[in-house]
């Protein structure tokens, strides 16, 4: 049985009966509805009739979620069910995941989810960034992307809350975000990427062109080794970005499209690598032939791989990578730098920041910006010393 009650000028109350408890008592389902646009009675009606249709269909699909007395922690078990793991990549839900257990829930996983203000979510953030904030022994306080990310994260479980009608407004939208920095960038000079392929000479040609591609191109790791013979056109030199791979789970490589449309994008190679990329292709298609029926790739060609065909984990870059620099004495910079060794690379030479923007699969050109400021600056002075071979001198004083 079900029903709509008046209750205020604005509001309404849809009633669902969903069976009888141990002790013989109707149990009911409620929830507000509340109109504030002006509708004839007749739209108002049918508006409720409808949410009152979906109301009984949800509780008697039990999908229904109580918000009275719902503590934050109950419900961030509902939106792990019901929204992480279907909407957020695997890699994504296990750090917001960590952030919830690690700092979130110790604070307000007790409290009632409708008595979470904007106070409450000043005060976790501000004492996040102070001193000894760390939980690794350090005295050092939380880094501010770290602050950042975790407030994100708060602020995802709080909005779907409100959208759900848990609770009438997210009070982390209306606190403000914390302060985003961005830290001077560690990447290779002239200099290192000189001495870096001088080294890869002596590399075997999969993990050669592994790291090239990382330089000439920008990709990121989980690009690189989610990249399919298929997605590289040799015959006009350009690879296509159109998938992604963050994390394996069991063993098995979880395949994702890039996230933002800026991401799946065409880049075009260098013609001096285009050669050395078919003679990489075709040891890979002798490689292939020679596993036979232990070939593991099943219909995919991964770019890069293990020699059953199964493509590298997000990892394996970064542990090789680390591992050759140390062997040939090099400086250490992480795997990812060399994405940023590109982009700055590209930037001295006098590449526009868009173009570069858009090699690198930035969601705006702002983003680029940001990170590459300093670079940015620096070859904009440059720039501007073009103009000392115009501009006539002073007559020098005698």
């Amino acid at each position: 049985m079900a029903s709509i009650q008046k209750r205020g000028e604005n509001s309404w109350l849809l009633v669902v009966e969903a069976g009888y408890s141990p002790d013989g008592k109707r149990i009911k389902r409620t929830r507000t509805i509340r109109i504030t646009d002006k509708l004839t009675p007749k739209k108002t009606k049918d508006f409720l009739e409808l949410e009152l249709a979906k109301f009984k269909m949800e509780v008697e699909a039990g999908e229904y979620i109580a918000p009275e007395k719902m503590t934050f922690a109950a419900f961030v078990e509902e939106w792990r069910t019901k929204y992480a793991v279907k909407e957020i990549g695997p890699k994504t839900v296990d750090i917001y995941l960590r952030h919830l257990k690690n700092r979130i829930l110790p604070v307000f996983g007790h409290m009632r989810l409708d008595q979470v203000k904007p106070f409450h979510i000043v005060k976790f953030i501000s004492e996040l960034s102070d001193e000894g904030s760390r939980q690794d022994g350090s005295a050092g306080r939380l880094s501010p992307g770290t602050v950042r990310y975790i407030h994100r994260v708060l602020n995802n479980v709080l909005s779907r809350a409100e959208e759900w009608k848990l609770i009438k407004k997210n009070p982390a939208a209306s606190v403000k975000k914390p302060k985003e920095t961005y830290n001077d960038i560690d990447v290779y000079d002239e200099n290192d990427i000189a001495a870096l392929f001088e080294a890869l000479e002596k590399e075997p040609i999969q993990w050669r062109m592994l790291i090239t591609l990382a330089i000439t191109t920008g990709l990121r790791r989980g690009e690189l080794v989610g990249l399919e013979w298929s997605h590289v056109d040799l015959d006009h030199g350009i690879i296509e970005v159109k998938q992604s791979i963050s994390t394996q789970i069991n063993g098995e490589p979880i395949i994702t499209e890039p996230k933002t449309k800026k991401s799946k994008r065409k880049i075009s190679l260098p013609d001096d690598l285009i050669d050395q990329l078919k003679e990489y292709y075709l040891y890979a298609r002798k490689v292939r032939l020679q596993m036979g029926d232990k070939w593991a790739g099943e219909n995919h060609f991964f770019v890069f791989c293990n020699p059953d065909g199964k493509p590298f984990h997000p990892e394996t870059p970064y542990l090789h990578f680390r591992r050759f620099l140390k062997k040939n004495g090099l400086r250490y910079i992480r795997f990812h730098a060399l994405r940023h060794t590109s982009a700055t690379w590209l930037i001295s030479q006098g590449v526009h920041a868009k173009v570069i923007s858009e090699r690198l699969g930035h969601a705006s050109i702002t983003t680029t910006m940001n990170v590459y400021g300093h670079a940015l600056q620096t070859a904009d002075k440059e720039a501007a010393n073009k103009f000392n071979s115009i501009i006539p001198m002073k007559n020098k004083k005698a």
